[in-house]
């Protein structure tokens, strides 16, 4: 065999040079049988002979033996160390070349000689995409889509796998031929040829890899490929078969005008179907699935149209089945269950019929299973979708009344930041009356809870809703018990921290909180807030240009109140707060001007 194979190749260098046709293919032949038998050690003999030069002036249309010699290198560049010679050898331009031959042979093993010098490789792709290969199969893709005879089939299942082993995990290849307008030929192609399993492989993987692109998703938005999926998912009884459909539908369900093309085609039915038909099983596969279509049925609530489409005023058969969904024993269900309630809850009108329709009550019994080493996601889930409900002013009085704060300090304990951050949300929703706020702040547990979370460094969301939630604490009890409990757990310096918050929202929470507690307590809080330095840090945003004017104007409503404590007094008059009131006199917005007029007399009164 190796004796053979080197007489094969030394015999092909000349009749290269000679171009005797006959003896020519009878070289090819044997070097086509050497592959089939051992690809690897015959491709190392074809590259240490040299003779991959000589391939480049074979390749020529009007040779019989052209389909050949491009068979020969496609079969060579399945190797990974052939790719980079074949580029080398001068071989893709004249191979880009033949992709105008009129003969489907020559055609077919171009293409794939291309596809497989592309795979993996950066020469590869670089050398097709100079020599403009990519629009030239594009448009056969185009003229030859109608055609459904097997050959045109198999030879359309090239160019597909061609382009994406041209393009595949190359962004700008890809958007290359997004831009050639290849989304709208491949979502023809399926539609045409979904009997076709290898070419519909070949389409899914390259829609897969094409819309993780951004740019992809207005393209496939304009196409009809929601209807074509979901017709083709309707289909498929194979697990490996429906998970490429997946593959596809997960980046596309991010666009929102697709999600209610896959809504529109019916994709939930067959979601709540797989659900149905997998929930009870303990197999891998079907687990697998349950939450692949789980998942993506919470992905289609997130578009408000799809969303609003499936709620249907709260009577849906899907919103019902979904439901039903968080008071089963599967965690995975639970879990969709209540992320699809917390997507649901995204508009007022859907919240006050939720809430009406006692969905709180599922709620809280689902967190109540996981109370103790409960599952985070679910906890999270849960609270997210609580918080969500607890949005619309009439809700607040009827989930208080149902017991919900009691449900969500159970969490307390909670070393987990996802779920500790949802709980403080609910809270801080759910006591914009008086009564609650009230009882809240005289929890010392909850209290002294907050105080260790405001200090979460490396957990900035914990951080700011334990801010805000002791601020909205005083803010709306306006009680002298709930500030006694905040200042006896140590919560004062960070309430005068979060007063340079660089979100403004924060500072005016906190501005308003300290002045509440300067008019009711400040005998109590006199020295936290000494230490905490809360006048220098007040003169600051007053001198700072950069502080909005609602800051300005509670800075000086707090300074008026500290007042009253001697050793706060005595800070203020050793800062010369009276130079910097008297320019905000001038200041364009009425309110700030007011105040500073204001703040002055009684800073020259009590001078």
């Amino acid at each position: 065999m190796a004796d053979n194979l080197s007489d094969t190749l030394k015999k092909l260098k000349i009749t290269a040079v000679d171009r005797t046709e006959d003896s020519l293919e009878g070289c090819l032949d044997c070097l086509l049988q050497a592959l089939a038998q051992n690809n690897m050690e015959t491709s190392e003999k074809i590259q240490g002979s040299g003779i991959l030069q000589l391939f480049a002036s074979l390749l020529i249309p009007q040779s019989s033996c052209t389909a050949k010699v491009a068979n020969i290198i496609a079969e060579v560049a399945k190797n990974e160390f052939m790719r980079i010679p074949c580029v080398d050898a001068g071989l893709i331009s004249p191979l880009v070349q033949l992709l105008n031959s009129k003969d489907q042979e020559v055609l077919l093993q171009t293409g794939r000689a291309l596809g497989n010098i592309c795979y993996d490789s950066h020469e590869g792709r670089s050398a097709v995409d100079q020599a403009g290969g990519a629009q030239i199969v594009i448009d056969h893709l185009r003229s030859l889509c109608s055609i459904t005879d097997p050959a045109n089939e198999k030879l359309l299942t090239v160019f597909c796998g061609m382009l994406m082993n041209y393009s595949n995990e190359n962004d700008s290849l890809q958007a290359q031929l997004i831009n050639m307008g290849v989304i709208p030929t491949l979502v023809k192609l399926l539609g045409i040829h979904c009997q076709n399993a290898a070419l519909t492989e070949m389409c899914l993987v390259a829609f897969g890899n094409l819309a993780e692109l951004e740019s992809s998703k207005e393209q496939f938005a304009s196409t009809n490929i929601a209807e074509e999926l979901v017709k083709l998912f309707k289909k498929q009884i194979e697990h490996d078969k429906r998970e490429m459909i997946f593959e596809v539908l997960a980046p596309l369900a991010e666009n929102d005008a697709i999600k209610l093309q896959l809504v529109e085609a019916g994709l939930v039915e067959c979601l709540l179907e797989i659900v149905q038909q997998k929930v009870d099983s303990d197999k891998e596969d079907d687990i697998a699935e349950l939450k692949t279509a789980s998942d993506l049925m919470v992905l289609l609530l997130l578009g408000d149209e799809s969303m609003q489409k499936l709620f249907e005023g709260g009577k849906g058969n899907v919103f019902q089945r979904v439901l039903s969904w968080i008071p089963s024993n599967n965690h995975q269900l639970q879990l969709a269950g209540a992320l699809a309630i917390a997507n649901f809850a995204r508009n007022d009108g859907n919240c006050i019929h939720m809430v009406d329709n006692g969905i709180v009550e599922k709620l809280m019994d689902l967190l109540d299973r996981h109370v103790e080493d409960g599952n985070v996601t679910v906890q999270h889930a849960a609270l997210s979708a609580l918080r969500n409900l607890a949005i619309p002013v009439v809700n607040k009085a009827k989930m208080l009344s149902a017991g919900v704060t009691e449900a969500v300090l159970k969490f307390l304990k909670s070393e987990m930041p996802p779920v500790q951050f949802k709980l403080l949300g609910t809270l801080r929703m759910l006591i914009d009356a008086q009564e609650a706020a009230e009882q809240l702040g005289k929890n010392v547990k909850l209290v002294e809870r907050l105080v260790e979370w405001c200090e979460a460094k490396d957990h900035a969301g914990v951080m700011g809703e334990s801010n805000r939630l002791l601020s909205a604490l005083i803010r709306h009890s306006k009680s002298k018990d709930v500030i006694k409990t905040i200042v006896q757990s140590g919560g004062i310096k960070h309430l005068v921290t979060m007063a340079t918050s660089e979100h403004v929202i924060m500072q005016n929470e906190a501005l308003v909180a300290l002045a509440l507690i300067a008019a009711l307590e400040l005998g109590t809080a006199e020295k936290d807030l000494e230490s905490a330095k809360l006048v220098q840090i007040l003169h600051r945003l007053l001198a700072d240009e950069r502080s909005a004017p609602e800051i300005k104007y509670n800075s000086m409503v707090l300074i008026c109140a500290l007042m009253g404590s001697e050793s706060l007094h005595k800070e203020v008059q050793d800062l010369a707060f009276l130079d910097v009131v008297s320019k905000l006199r001038s200041h364009e917005n009425k309110s700030v001007a007011q105040q500073a007029s204001l703040t002055e007399q009684r800073l020259t009164v009590d001078s």
